[in-house]
Parts: C-alpha cells; structure tokens; sequence
C-alpha cells in the first residue's frame, strides 16, 4: 500500500441554506449539483411523523415511484416538519432528498428494519454480524447524481449513515446525531462532495466515525464539524488480504475547513483499513480542539484473518506537515515506522507548538523514520534533521474543486 498526505491548520467557517420571501412565500434555496423537475412531500405516501410510526415502507414507495422520473428532470423528496422513524431506505438515481429544518430522522429500534447485507468484497466479513453487515439508514449502490440536504435539521441513531458505490453525491447541510457506528461512509465511489456537515457522537463511544471515504476517488469534504468517540475523519481502502485482493486506493482527497473533537482518537486517520492503498491526499483549514492527535497513520505488520501474509509490510512515505500552530500540547509528535520497514519522505515545516504546564519529557519520539524539518518549536528528534525546505503543498487543483454547484429552490409551504 502507498500513503501520500499534506497537512495545514487553519479555521472553519460554515454556511447554511440561504431564505429570501418572494410575494409573501418563503422560498429556500440550496447549493444542489442539479435541480429537479418533480417534487413530492413525504406525507403525500403515507407518512406520519408522529416519532412513533414506522415509515420505512413509506421512504420506500416513494422513492420507487419518483425513481421513474429520473429521465425527466429527476425528482426531489421533501421530508417535511416531525419525526419520522424509520428504518433502512435505498435512494435512487437523479433524486434528492431535502430534510425541513424541523424535521428530524430517527432510526428504527426494530432490528427487522434493517436488513442485512452481503459482506463488502475488499472487507471479507462483516462488521455487524456473522457473514454480512447491516444496510445503513440511508444507503445506495449504483447511483449518480444524488443529493442529500436539509435547513439545519437532524437525522438521529444512524448505522453506517451511507454506502454508495459509482456515484457523484452531494451530502450537504446535515446534522447527524447519535450513530451507534460510523456516520457517513462512501464507499467504491467517486465525485463526492461532502460539505456543511455537523456530525456528534459522545466523545466516549468507539467506532463513532465522522466521515470514511473508504476506496473513493476524487472527494471533497469541507466547511463541517464532527464531535466523535474516534476519528472525525478516517480515510480507508479495505481490509487485509481482501483490500490488498480487491486493490482500489481512495486517491485525489482534499479536505478545508473542517474541526474536529476528539479527546480519544484523531482529527484525520490514515487506515487502519488500507489495504488498497492510500494517496493524494491534502488537508488544509483543520481545526481540532481537544483532540488526542491532528493526523495518525494506523498500520502494522500483516495482521488479518486466516490467509493473510503475517510478513506483509506497508509503504509509508511522502507526508508533509506546514504551517501549524498548537497550543496546551502535552506530546508533540510520536512517530513510529516499522523496522526495516521506515517510514520515508516526512517533511514539516513552520510548526510552533506551545506546550501545557505539565508536557512529558520526551516531546518527540521517533523511530524508523526518515525526513526532514525547517522551522519546528519545540526541536524536532534527530532522525529528521533541520534543513532549509519549505514543505511543498500540491499547485494543481482536483476536479472535484472546480465543480460548481447550482443553487436550487423550494418553497417554505410544506
């Protein structure tokens, strides 16, 4: 597997839906990679919103009968003010999804909602259960131009919020609240936009996961916010022999404007699940507030189920750190390669990092790594020496930050 990175810190900001009143109506508008023809409320199929009644069968006809609109201008569902339980649904392609900023998604408690799913080819087991996992709350296989937003509401208890494969997605202006696992999970995918996100999960709970782009292509996240258990940002590419045999790396990831809490785990991870590889990845505007680390590559020697090589060794090289500013450290960096497997390439550069009143003694612990530094408080370890470099932040521009999104609308009378 190949790992390439580049860090900058910086802030975030956030924008939200925007609302203008056109001849006493109340129209809102929203950034959408296309607007749609057709538009429907959810309560036209049934729904109740009561908190109590299931509508997993009405998400379900819903989106069957709107899916055929697709060759026409695609179809919008409008998910109106209430509480609407449900369990797992499948979205469509050329659809959006449109949450009321008063209307609030709660997954089922019902485990006969959730169906369970054959294992992912570059996993080769199941997270959830013996031999599959379960379907997430809102799931997709085989889509392309998908929307999911809403006007600042929320969706609660989601499992896994999204797996998608083959799709250009937008996910934008969303509250996750509560996944029992992680949140927003893209998967086989590519031309993702994942942006305005606010996702909290008790900062005690494991597994909690922010956003993974897992074997994805071409993603952009930005201008969010995650509170997690673990990692705010986990990016990954299979597990073991079966990401090393189904062999596709997430590459061309950019990642602005973002915070993160965690006290337990990090802001961005590389892996552990990595098997097919990583690269390409930038970071730039990161936040992270009372966070165990700013950025973790989590791997090892094999590991893996039966079958697996126990010898077989990860490449880790070419990570650039730049222009980052820490207060109240207690441990600057601890960097472990492996041996006779180092980790190479490592550059950081214009780093201050001012340290609580109580730091540990050691502030650098280095092992079987190789690089350089420039301009780093307090010093950096021997084994990267200081050198006159400015580490290098990539010039060229990613598709995924050249598409432009439309701004659409809808009407407040819902």
């Amino acid at each position: 597997m190949l790992i390439s990175a580049i860090l900058l810190l910086g802030l975030l900001s956030l924008s939200v839906a925007e609302f203008r009143d056109v001849k006493h109506a109340t129209v809102i508008e929203f950034p959408a990679l296309n607007c749609r023809k057709h538009s429907a409320v959810l309560t036209g199929f049934g729904g109740v919103g009561d908190g109590k009644t299931s509508n997993t069968e009405v998400f379900k006809a819903a989106i069957a009968n709107l899916s055929h609109l697709a060759a026409d201008g695609g179809a919008q569902l409008v998910v109106p003010p209430g509480k609407w339980l449900t369990g797992s649904f499948n979205l469509t392609s050329h659809f959006t999804l449109f949450i009321h900023k008063d209307a609030i998604i709660l997954g089922a408690r019902d485990e006969t909602e959730w169906p369970l799913l054959p294992v992912l080819p570059s996993y080769g087991r199941g997270r959830d259960a013996p031999g599959g996992r379960f379907s997430s709350l809102i799931f997709g296989t085989n889509l392309t131009d998908v929307i999911i937003t809403e006007r600042q509401s929320n969706l609660r208890k989601m499992i896994n919020c999204f797996r998608l494969s083959e799709i250009i997605l937008l996910i934008s202006n969303l509250t996750l609240i509560n996944s029992p696992s992680w949140n927003v999970h893209p998967i086989y995918s590519s031309d993702i936009i994942i942006q305005y996100l606010t996702i909290i999960a008790p900062v005690d709970s494991p597994n909690t996961h922010g956003i993974d782009p897992d074997s994805c292509t071409n993603t952009r996240i930005e201008d969010s916010f995650v509170v997690s258990g673990d990692d705010c940002i986990a990016v990954k590419s299979g597990w073991d022999q079966y990401g090393i045999r189904f062999n596709m790396s997430t590459k061309h990831l950019v990642i602005r404007r973002f915070t993160c809490i965690s006290p337990d785990s990090a802001t961005i991870a590389l892996g552990s699940e990595m098997s097919g590889g990583i690269e390409d990845v930038r970071a730039e505007n990161i936040t992270a507030i009372n966070t165990e680390s700013g950025v973790r590559i989590k791997t090892a020697v094999g590991r893996g189920d039966p079958g697996f090589n126990p010898k077989a060794l990860p490449k880790i090289k070419g990570i650039n750190y730049k222009d980052i500013v820490a207060d109240n450290v207690t441990y600057s960096a601890r960097l472990e390669g492996i041996k006779n497997d180092p980790f190479t390439d490592i550059c950081i550069s214009n780093v201050d990092i001012k340290l609580t009143a109580k730091p540990k003694e050691l502030q650098w612990n280095c092992t079987d790594v190789q690089g350089v530094t420039n301009k780093v408080t307090p010093d950096a370890c021997n084994l990267l020496p200081e050198k006159e470099i400015d580490c290098t932040f990539p010039e060229e521009r990613l598709p995924i930050e050249d598409v432009k999104l439309k701004t659409c609308s809808i009407s407040d009378n819902i």
